[in-house]
């Protein structure tokens, strides 16, 4: 294996590769030797690879034997990152669910106080089936995350958490780097035939094409009669030179991570500015939040309580009425005040009307009907009379309105005394019903899923 040592103003990280098998006790073992070797060579963050904790002889077994965070192995590895003084990445802990007979892949980040400050539990899950040589379906005992985790900010650098699989999907490794990763990492497990055919080649484009650094620390050799890993953990710089590489056997490799050299690679070849947004875009999925994030929102100089608020996202936010034209009539904001449409980036307008779709679809159920009126007054001449974008949504019944009478009453349902305003408690007790419709149980209850 090839290895680094540190030079001044540069940090040294190091991949670790192990032969896992069911016994945590041993495997444990075998990683504390192997961390604590790392650490003595100068490294400041050691990664570990998917199946750190074991790998199974059965996928029955591979969910019975999981733990939460809490559990031993996790505190173990607690333990020995403080006692050490080491940051950790150990990616692939096999994390229970208990609303689930299925466990999470979940990558964690350990700092050098043994604090857990990131997880992410693998999105892209591993059902392949290649006759006569590789036959594995992840999704008969794992539950697939649901969200990308921010890079952490660690003392080597931003780090992307991805794993394994994750490796064959770019927009992921896109997206981090669009969100400040310097450096992407990829606990794995790569069956011998996928390894020999594509580890090395997609480590070093995904190095390449998103101009950071990449750390793979991989299991090796023959784990059962069923399981055999490629190893050669590797580290890659951004522009696709391999750093440091492990053979097939247990061992560490270390290598320095240069953020002056990932930025001089940036500014030479600013591939990131030359994205073309106008025809493409990169970007997560709309996140949820479990529980509304402040106490009030400003809503156009009107303040909206989170009392009254029944679902958010990080740029959007649905809310019940003062003065409903139809009963569930509701609207929906962007958290960013802007006063017209056109204002919004790309990003807020999709979060915007995907909020939309989700409470339309929640109105229709609740009310029994199937029909909405969905409509933005879009300036002052439109019927605007809050300045900050939002849009209507009514439930509709036959014969509800005369026509398109029901557009005069938007303009005016709030304007006047024409229509009774409800009293703070009314509209409380509105939006609790409704937040229990939009997600199915009382919210700030987070589902033991550590997708952080």
């Amino acid at each position: 294996m090839f290895m680094a040592m540190a030079s001044s103003g540069k940090k040294l990280v190091a991949v670790l590769q192990l032969t896992a098998n069911q016994c945590k006790a041993a495997n444990f073992k075998i990683c504390e030797s192997l961390i604590t070797d790392a650490k003595k060579r100068g490294a400041e963050m050691v990664f570990l690879p998917e199946g750190f904790d074991y790998i199974a002889e059965s996928s029955q077994e591979s969910a019975a034997m999981s733990e939460p965070l809490e559990g031993t192995t996790m505190t173990s590895y607690r333990d020995l990152a403080k006692r050490l003084g080491v940051w950790l990445s150990l990616g692939g802990f096999h994390l229970k669910n208990n609303c689930d007979s299925r466990m999470h892949n979940c990558h964690v980040v350990l700092n050098s106080a043994g604090d857990v400050v990131a997880t992410y539990a693998k999105t892209h899950l591993f059902d392949v089936n290649i006759p006569g040589k590789v036959s594995l379906s992840e999704s008969r005992y794992c539950i697939p995350g649901t969200k990308v985790a921010p890079p952490v900010e660690a003392p080597v650098g931003k780090v992307g958490l991805m794993c394994c699989y994750d490796l064959r999907f770019p927009e992921l490794s896109g997206l981090l780097a669009q969100k400040g990763a310097e450096i992407l990492t990829y606990p794995s497990a790569f069956t011998k035939v996928t390894g020999e055919a594509h580890w090395e080649i997609l480590l070093r484009a995904r190095a390449i094409e998103n101009q950071c650094y990449v750390v793979a620390a991989a299991q090796a050799g023959q784990h059962n009669a069923r399981r055999q890993s490629y190893g050669h953990s590797m580290i890659v710089d951004p522009w696709g030179a391999i750093l440091a590489q492990c053979d097939e056997t247990p061992g560490i490799a270390l290598a320095e991570i240069d953020l002056e050299r990932l930025r001089d690679i940036r500014r030479n070849m600013p591939t990131q500015s030359h994205r073309r947004d106008d025809l493409y875009h990169l970007r997560t999925a709309p996140e949820v939040l479990d529980e509304s994030t402040i106490e009030k929102h400003d809503f156009g100089g009107h303040l909206i309580s989170k009392k009254e608020v029944f679902f958010e996202t990080t740029l959007s936010l649905a809310f019940v009425n003062l003065k409903p034209v139809v009963p569930g009539h509701s609207l929906v904001i962007p958290k960013r005040s802007v006063k017209k449409f056109n204002e919004l980036s790309s990003e807020e307008m999709a979060d915007l009307f995907y909020v939309v779709q989700r409470v339309g679809s929640m109105l229709e159920k609740r009310y029994g009907v199937n029909s909405l009126t969905i409509a933005i007054q879009d300036g002052y001449d439109a019927g605007q009379t809050v300045k900050h974008l939002h849009v209507h949504l009514l439930p509709r019944r036959p014969d509800d309105f005369e026509k398109d009478e029901v557009y005069k009453e938007l303009e005016s349902h709030d304007k006047g005394e024409n229509r009774r305003a409800r009293t703070p408690q009314e509209m409380a007790a509105e939006a609790v019903e409704l937040r229990l419709l939009m997600y199915g149980q009382p919210t700030g209850n987070k589902a033991a899923h550590g997708t952080g």
